[in-house]
């Protein structure tokens, strides 16, 4: 079992759906102990959206794919004991992180300067759509709106001129799932931050301020040169030929990064004439003449299928790769060699199967040992050792609708 990094860091999580629990997800993976709050009788929002859904709890696969690690303890936040509950427990955590609108947790006393007054060097992530100012701060922020508000839609899909051309979303929560990494790095910082300095943090992550910070490349080319990428479907805005090519069967990746991969891939194809042509010998010069090098290969690439071109590119040193559908990618053998299908027990369903986390620690992967929790399983014990409430008071609290 690999040592867990973050194990003495407790986390409150008062977030739901997606950005908010990859976050607390990591950090479970990571060590830390996560409290996930919930509403009682309905919880995550994402526990119904399905189909899919596990046999016998019923819980939907969305929910799972971000849970792992997790105790589940239901509170009612806007009824004043729920809260006076949540403010002990928070004296006892080091994280608070939410995802609720701008001034959502006001009413109910878990704002950041509410929590700060009986914590002080408490760390509060909050996620929003578009930050805690600005004239779209109240605005609600979803991650499909985010795709393309923050640009990534622009850059995705085939171009208008062709058919089926026209913006297109990433084919899962793009931008909601890198907030949530980067609010996992941000409260990672903040912790190694207050051991050193003693106080806490206030961390404030938006949506869109991360989609447009995760334009990389693009967003550069568009600062550096003036001029609007537009969609290029499968191909690479910087380098040619980057891009998916139909095979005698199917389609492969092709990735040339240098010259050199150029050359040895036109020797391979029998076009080595295409790697002397004074229109193609760079990447540059390629990038230049790209409308005129992409229609010379299309016929090359045909000649083969995919499985022949990956076994004679390999050979020479060229990058490339299928394009694999998900039963395809959890039977290939790097993937199963590196174990990235994971199953844990799960305390209705037998098991359940999720995927790892990706990161390794002298070569074993950091993943929480549990299951993501059904709804409310650990409310007495969580409530009964950090607050050391008894059977009877716990009793009083459920008659009374408040756990």
């Amino acid at each position: 079992m690999p040592a867990k990094p973050l194990k003495g860091i407790r986390v409150l999580d008062l977030s739901r759906i997606l950005a908010g629990p990859w976050c607390s997800q990591q950090l479970a993976d990571l060590g830390a102990e996560v409290i996930k709050i919930e509403r009682p009788g309905e919880g995550d929002d994402t526990r119904r959206w399905g189909p899919p859904w596990l046999e016998q709890s019923h819980e939907a696969a969305y929910y799972l794919g971000a849970n792992r690690g997790k105790q589940s303890v239901t509170v009612d936040m806007a009824n004043p004991e729920g809260q006076a509950l949540l403010h002990k427990l928070v004296q006892q955590c080091d994280v608070v992180l939410e995802n609720f609108k701008v001034g959502g947790l006001k009413k109910y006393h878990l704002d950041y300067e509410s929590l700060k007054a009986i914590k002080p060097d408490l760390i509060y992530c909050s996620i929003t759509g578009f930050g805690q100012d600005g004239p779209y701060a109240q605005r609600a922020g979803y991650d499909f709106m985010i795709q393309g508000m923050g640009g990534l839609m622009s850059l995705t899909g085939q171009p208008d001129s062709e058919v089926g051309g026209g913006p297109v979303k990433v084919g899962v929560a793009f931008a909601d799932i890198f907030t949530g990494m980067y609010a996992a790095n941000a409260i990672m910082a903040a912790l190694f931050q207050r051991h050193q300095t003693g106080e806490g943090t206030f961390i404030d992550l938006a949506l869109l301020d991360v989609q447009v910070g995760v334009l990389a490349n693009q967003a550069l080319n568009y600062l550096t040169s003036g001029h609007v990428p537009q969609r290029l479907g499968n191909a690479h805005p910087n380098i040619v030929p980057y891009q998916a090519f139909a095979t005698a069967d199917g389609h492969l990746i092709l990735a040339v990064g240098n010259d050199g991969q150029f050359r040895r891939f036109c020797e391979v194809a029998g076009c080595s004439e295409l790697a002397d042509d004074p229109r193609f010998q760079t990447n540059a010069l390629r990038v230049q003449h790209r409308a005129e090098l992409i229609p010379l290969l299309l016929g090359p690439l045909q000649q083969k299928t995919t499985d022949q071109w990956l076994d004679v590119l390999e050979q020479v040193g060229v990058p490339c790769g299928p394009i694999n559908t998900l039963d395809r990618v959890f039977e290939d053998p790097q993937v199963k060699h590196r174990g990235l299908k994971i199953s844990l027990p799960h305390p209705q369903d037998g098991s359940v199967n999720l995927v790892s986390n990706p990161i390794r620690f002298n070569g074993e992967a950091l993943n929480a040992t549990t299951a993501p929790p059904l709804l409310g399983q650990h409310t007495d014990e969580v409530l009964a050792r950090c607050l050391s409430l008894s059977e009877s008071e716990l009793a009083e609290l459920k008659q009374k609708g408040v756990i």
